[in-house]
């Protein structure tokens, strides 16, 4: 893989120069430090919130610092509507449903500071990479309307990772725990005497044996920087190296070494190889004080090599869990993306009244690199390349909003978003041999919020969203499988409301599929087709209060009594990975530099595959499995102690029950993690 090392060069080198600044200017008055500019999906302000007909969600940089997560989607399981498939605790590959997606797909658009961290949003695959929450300061999870402005796959909404802002100073962070967690991360900043630039990094080095011996070994680097152009605008870079080796494969226990509470790691040679460069430009215009226009330029190159041992399966059947072959091989595949994104917001008065607009533009090419390597164990990870095939889509999307102001209560925002993209797949290993597909969606959007009084918020909207069959099925064969994009018209109306003591937010919504890809029919040429309809309807509501004395309870409910195929095979059947109850409860004390928290998140059962089949298989006869997996309920304590303005230590316990359930099956059954301890501190020079 090629690194941008002039790119990370001359950040480290900015980063020097600003540190030295800081420090001749020691004995100066701080200056006003200037931002790096970034695109937010919800923003900062105090009324953003208000402003979206939809519902929010904001996991801030204080919660965070208290759970000490291993992972983001360890952040993101306490949000309404959220569920996480989990396979390994710190959560390699991403596993998120929303609102009754399943947690096995990706319909749901993943961004870092506005921008796409998915490997392909066109080409595929969704899953390969997942932001490392050590680089993460905040979390928006934006659904409804006003998610139009993003795409494509924004049916469940949108969830943007916001990276950590660079902070003046030195600050040395670490912890150990269970499974052999080592942890150490170092942050970095600093800004010019003039306060006009700033620049800081994060590095993150972890490794641990991890739970059921699943090892890994992860360094995460983030450098970012930004300074202010003239009066009235900036720019900032992000570069972003990560690497990972993970003892992770699709295969898990079987159902009798599950329920002996075994631990060993079924597939202990599998290893899944990620490595992943980024770099962000992103540039900020004030342009008036009513018209802004931020424009972000990307690219990212990620490579996945995943090395899996065959298996001998009449042989696993008899031993009861896997038994391997030496026959070894090789998917690696690598990712390379370049995108524009640029928005223009702006204020008028239009039909007499106040107006805010944003129109904005995207242009985006993607292509990958896919090869299967066939070797053995005599010759480790390298052999004969018998698949070639290579990837690419270019996509233009357009899009426009106006937030009409009618009155001092209501609000009417329409939207519109075009989305067009082309897919090419070519096959190296026959004869170079192509087929490619190309699709136009029109995706209109309207939603609008009322206040009911200075507490009290009323919102509500419908739109059209989208997700793309991608590459690997929709040109799957090099047959175009006259594969649809998978459509719905999304619905949510709710309220929102806060006071001293009491927060809360409660809304209504259904997802409405006209098309849901699902596997196959006879026509061996067709991985997948159309499958027809499906439903989903729910509510979700969260519940903060203040007691006063230190203590807070903060509490959401998801409910979704349907989230199922409407007509064809599946008929009535349940959506897998999408259970019917969601909760999340905690009870925090807060007393001087000393925060805790008892958490308790429950998942409701849910089905393994699309045939909602009930009894697991008990051995490698059921090929990939499915089955129902049970309800389960973990509970969490964790703490954090501020010593004093340099050095804080923390520490959790996690699963405190112990409590043994199944959090996922593919060829086998995922456990969730056992109980785990973590102990850390943080120094701040």
């Amino acid at each position: 893989m090629a690194h941008p090392n002039f790119a990370l060069k001359t950040l480290v080198i900015s980063l020097s120069a600003v540190i030295s600044g800081q420090a001749m200017a020691q004995n100066q008055d701080t200056p006003q430090k200037t931002k790096i500019p970034r695109i937010d999906v919800v923003g900062s302000d105090a009324s953003s919130i208000s402003k979206q007909p939809g519902s929010v969600s904001i996991v801030t940089e204080e919660q965070l610092q208290l759970l000490q997560p291993l992972s983001t989607e360890d952040a993101l399981r306490k949000v309404p509507g959220i569920n996480i498939k989990g396979e390994e605790e710190t959560a390699v590959v991403a596993n998120i449903g929303l609102r009754g997606l399943s947690s096995a797909e990706q319909k749901t658009l993943i961004l870092e500071d506005g921008v796409p961290v998915a490997p392909g949003l066109f080409i595929g695959n969704g899953r390969y990479y997942n932001p490392r929450i050590q680089h993460i300061e905040s979390i928006e999870v934006l659904k409804g309307a006003t998610s139009l402005r993003y795409g494509p796959s924004t049916i469940g909404g949108v969830i943007n990772y916001q990276s950590k802002t660079p902070q003046d100073g030195v600050t040395i962070s670490g912890r150990a725990g269970s499974f052999g967690l080592r942890e150490a991360t170092l942050e970095a900043g600093g800004s010019s005497p003039s306060g006009d630039a700033q620049a800081g990094l994060v590095y993150t080095k972890a490794e641990s044996d991890g739970f059921q011996n699943k090892d890994y070994k992860m360094d995460d680097l983030m450098v970012k920087a930004g300074m202010e152009i003239g009066n009235n605008q900036w720019i900032g870079v992000k570069f972003s190296h990560y690497e990972n080796q993970a003892n992770i494969s699709y295969r898990g226990l079987f159902l009798e070494d599950y329920q002996d509470r075994k631990t060993y790691n079924p597939a202990p040679d599998d290893y899944f190889l990620t490595e992943r460069d980024a770099f962000d430009i992103n540039h900020e215009w004030d342009i008036n004080d009513s018209t802004t226009l931020k424009t972000v330029l990307y690219w990212s190159e990620v490579s996945r090599d995943y090395w899996r041992y065959s298996v001998d399966s009449a042989a696993s059947a008899q031993a009861g869990r896997w038994v391997y072959t030496d026959d070894l091989s090789g998917n690696n595949r690598s990712f390379e993306r370049i995108g524009l994104d640029s928005r223009l917001s702006f204020a008028h008065k239009t039909f007499d009244i106040q107006n805010e607009a944003e129109i904005g533009l995207r242009l985006l090419h993607e292509q990958s690199n896919d090869t299967r390597i066939r070797a053995t164990r005599d010759q480790d990870r390298t052999g004969i390349n018998d698949r070639h095939r290579q990837d690419s889509a270019d996509s233009l999307a357009v899009f426009a909003e106006n937030r009409f102001i009618v009155n001092e209560r209501l609000t009417v925002t329409p939207g519109l978003r075009i989305e067009t993209y082309e897919q090419t797949r070519k096959v190296l290993t026959d004869n170079n041999a192509e087929e490619s597909t190309s699709n136009t969606e029109v995706l209109p959007g309207i939603g609008a919020t009322y206040q009911i009084s200075p507490e009290v918020q009323m919102f509500a909207g419908i739109y059209k969203a989208f997700s793309p069959a991608e590459n690997g099925i929709a040109l799957d064969g090099l047959t175009n499988q006259d594969l649809e994009a998978e459509r719905s018209v999304n619905m949510e109306i709710g309220v929102r409301g806060r006071n001293k003591r009491l927060s809360y937010e409660a809304a209504a919504f259904q997802m409405d599929f006209s098309n849901q890809v699902v596997d196959g029919n006879s026509d061996p040429n067709l991985s997948k087709s159309n499958g027809g309809k499906t439903l989903h309807q729910g509510m979700e509501a969260a519940v903060g209060y203040d007691f006063g004395g230190g203590f807070t309870l903060d509490t959401n409910l998801t409910y979704i009594p349907t989230s199922e195929f409407v007509g064809g095979e599946y008929d009535g059947n349940r959506i897998s990975y999408s259970p019917e109850w969601l909760a999340n409860m905690e009870l925090g004390y807060r007393q001087g530099d000393l925060k805790t928290a008892l958490s308790m998140h429950h998942t409701g059962s849910q089905f393994g595959d699309s045939a909602n089949t009930e009894a697991i298989p008990a051995d490698a006869s059921g090929g990939i499995w499915g089955g129902k997996l049970d309800a389960y309920t973990t509970f969490d304590v964790h703490a954090h102690y501020q010593f004093n303005k340099q050095l804080a230590v923390f520490g959790s316990v996690k699963n405190l029950t112990d409590e043994r359930y199944i959090a996922g099956l593919r060829q086998g059954i995922y456990a969730g993690p056992s109980r785990s301890f973590e102990l850390g501190a943080s120094y701040q020079f």
